[in-house]
């Protein structure tokens, strides 16, 4: 699945939220594109460098907090994904993206961390079908192969 796909999937899951709570007025291209801007923005607290989906679990994964250690564990893993709160969502991509995802949509943070509640784990666990981040929705999130290479440029200049 490519990550095109995982944010066609992931606003699915979002709108559906939202109609939920009766709050559905936002279009599908609006919430795939401020999901894609979100997860491409990568995790708040990694030093890798990596963006996206891959950025995201490695910062998880390395944060040193066993609470997100085993959320990471749980949508990379084959069984049920934990939930996830509005406050570890916050630690995960960071207060001013969240801040900026529900701006983008036009909705207040709480509806914006209500539908990412429902979405983030199923948008990680469908892009790691084998435990592990799929190489081409990753490369898809830090712009194909010239991203990679813009990447690798970087952290070999420093």
């Amino acid at each position: 699945m490519n990550s095109n796909d995982l944010m066609q999937m992931g606003a699915q899951l979002f709108k559906s939220q939202l109609d939920n709570n009766r709050d559905g007025n936002v279009d599908i291209t609006e919430i795939s594109s401020a999901l894609n801007s979100l997860f491409s923005a990568g995790q708040s607290q990694s030093n890798s460098g990596a963006g996206g989906l891959a950025g995201i679990i490695s910062g998880m994964q390395s944060s040193g907090n066993s609470d997100l250690l085993s959320l990471a564990a749980s949508w990379l893993g084959s069984g049920t994904n934990k939930p996830v709160s509005g406050n570890q969502l916050e630690q995960i991509f960071g207060e001013d993206k969240i801040s900026a995802f529900s701006q983008q949509l036009g909705i207040s943070q709480e509806q914006a961390l209500s539908g990412l509640q429902a979405t983030v784990p199923d948008v990680v666990d469908k892009a790691s079908p084998s435990g592990n981040i799929d190489l081409n929705a990753m490369l898809d999130s830090i712009g194909g192969i010239q991203g990679a290479l813009n990447m690798a440029g970087k952290f070999f200049a420093k």
